[in-house]
């Protein structure tokens, strides 16, 4: 661990800025992340372990207090229907900046972030009698549209300056990596955003269970579900004015309770392993930083 001198680096000798410098170079590595003291640390293990503040290098008049998240690794579930914004169909740009903001807000203070889309915005599941398209595939073009979105996400991402990988259980190699689990790791311990579109490659599942999948494969510490309501409520708030909003749920009360949280299956796939869902207002702008923060924002299921 350095410390560093009064005044930033304009106070040190110049062995001591070398020193720092040179130890700065050998642990900038994917694994940094900032630690509970604001400095910049690794969680390799090595002889050259250190934490380094950046700000003492790189702006000694500004000494921050970052904010502490409480979760370092999250799946961010999103659905394709609040991507139209005010749209009756499609995508909305201003949905895409919101989105590619609040996502880099966290990103900036450490947080690992992987993201699962739906696609309801461009393609949901139609009845098979009506349409004349049977089931299985209606969801193949359903997990098509998840890669559109995906794609969307990504380019909005990119021009906000954060790094990302798109990563599809359906493989299309001109536009997105195939799913590899121990791949997609690596490029969240690289600070890279990454997306999961097509599902779970398979017919019959929703994109909520391809969320709770992946975040399981990758070791997330929690779901996060937007959505355009700021919680779980006893009835739907846009329509009973006496809804009143649930702070913290137990899976066997969603259950009791028939409370629509996620499809059962992917409720059940959290609840086997204890992997804690949260469901808040991603519309609302600072929401989903507070929520990596700790802050008592929509509801936790654990």
């Amino acid at each position: 661990m350095f410390a560093c001198p009064a005044g930033g680096l304009e106070g040190a000798s110049a062995a001591y800025r070398v020193e720092i410098a040179a130890a700065f170079s050998l642990r900038r590595c994917a694994s940094a992340r900032f630690c509970r003291s604001g400095n910049l640390s690794c969680t390799r293990k090595s002889a050259y372990d250190f934490a380094v503040p950046l700000w003492c290098i790189f702006a000694p008049e500004f000494n921050p207090s970052p904010v502490l998240p409480k979760y370092n690794r999250i799946l961010l579930k999103l659905s394709g229907e609040s991507l139209m914004g005010d749209r009756t169909y499609g995508l909305d740009p201003k949905m895409l900046e919101l989105y590619a903001s609040e996502i880099k807000s966290i990103t900036e203070i450490g947080v690992q972030v992987a993201v699962v889309i739906g696609g309801g915005n461009i393609y949901r599941g139609m009845n098979e009698a009506e349409t004349g398209i049977e089931r299985a595939q209606g969801d193949y073009m359903g997990m098509l549209a998840t890669v559109i979105n995906g794609m969307a996400l990504q380019a909005a991402l990119e021009k906000t300056g954060v790094k990302t990988r798109l990563q599809s259980a359906i493989k299309m190699e001109q536009i997105a990596e195939p799913y590899i689990r121990r791949r997609a790791i690596r490029h969240l311990e690289k600070g890279r955003v990454v997306i999961f579109g097509a599902g779970t490659g398979n017919p019959y599942f929703t994109t909520d269970t391809a969320g709770s999948l992946r975040a399981i494969e990758i070791n997330a510490d929690v779901i996060l579900k937007g959505t355009r309501v700021d919680g779980i409520y006893t009835a739907d708030p846009e329509k009973d004015p006496l809804a009143t909003r649930y702070e913290t749920l137990t899976f066997a009360q969603v259950i009791t309770d028939n409370l629509k949280v996620m499809d059962m299956t992917a409720f059940t796939l959290c609840q086997e392993n204890s992997l804690p869902i949260i469901v808040f207002d991603m519309h609302r702008p600072g929401n989903l930083l507070d929520v990596v923060a700790g802050k008592n924002i929509g509801t936790l299921v654990n």
